[in-house]
């Protein structure tokens, strides 16, 4: 993990189009403001693990017809990947990777 110290109104800049700026410093609380494309996702921990849980409940009530577009059973996924690639992400026939 890289860990990076910022002060009020600092940033970082994560790949092309990405930027984490510190808004506010309060005690022990941080708020961060991010700028992002939209088509990024941006959630809190908490939330995208939420999202995660209900894409894999989901996913385990769906019948398990195989096809091009979705995962193998032993292949591993990460369940909000899964759901990107169901809405159309694409899979790069050369290394396998999921490009969204």
């Amino acid at each position: 993990m890289l860990v990076l110290s910022r002060k009020k109104s600092e940033s970082i800049v994560i790949g092309h189009g990405i930027e984490v700026t510190v808004v506010e410093v309060r005690g022990n609380v941080v708020r961060l403001g991010v700028k992002a494309p939209a088509s990024v996702p941006v959630h809190r921990d908490e939330v995208r693990r939420r999202i995660d849980r209900e894409a894999m409940a989901s996913s385990r009530k769906e019948p398990r017809a195989k096809s091009a577009s979705r995962p193998q059973d032993d292949d591993y996924v990460c369940p909000s990947t899964l759901e990107q690639t169901r809405a159309g992400a694409a899979k790069s026939p050369r290394t396998g990777a999921t490009s969204f």
